[in-house]
């Protein structure tokens, strides 16, 4: 396998279900540690409305909520699920806590760090192309709805 490729790991859904990130290797994934609690969590809204204008051409959000950065993701992953989904109405894959930096930074984490550099705060982002590479990063405080984001967005959504 491409040591670069970034969609080798089964993580857990936020529901408990373990999931194989390579279910979506052909789709433009935008991986992003997610907290509830952040000065950035408003965020969620323009992460859940491009994947609900992008999805049907081929690009996902997942968000892994992580509580690395401030203790802003205190909550159980029930807890994160019931306020993602009630006050974001968050419909895109949402997977359990896990840790994003440090000495306990889950692997995946580590690829995408070693790839794209490490996450700095809650809300970082990373781009991952059809074949599951890391291709970009954007700051916590680039929102996705920035020019720089949509344009790497449309790029990678139009090369097959």
């Amino acid at each position: 396998m491409d040591p670069k490729y970034a969609l080798g790991f089964t993580m857990n859904r936020i529901e408990g279900e373990a999931e194989a990130l390579d279910a979506y290797r052909g789709k433009v994934v935008m991986v992003v540690n997610v907290a509830s609690a952040c000065g950035l969590t408003p965020q969620y809204q323009g992460l859940q409305a491009l994947y609900a204008d992008k999805a049907d051409e081929g690009l996902v959000v997942l968000g892994f909520p992580a509580n690395n950065f401030g203790g802003q993701e205190p909550g159980s992953n029930k807890d994160i699920q019931e306020f993602c989904t009630g006050e974001y109405h968050v419909t895109f894959p949402m997977f359990e806590k896990i840790s994003v930096t440090g000495e306990d930074q889950h692997p995946l984490y580590q690829r995408l760090s070693q790839e794209g550099g490490p996450p700095t705060w809650n809300f970082t982002k990373y781009l991952v192309d059809r074949q599951g590479r890391v291709v970009a990063r954007f700051d916590p405080r680039t929102r996705v709805d920035d020019p720089a984001v949509l344009a790497r967005v449309e790029e990678l959504l139009g090369a097959e």
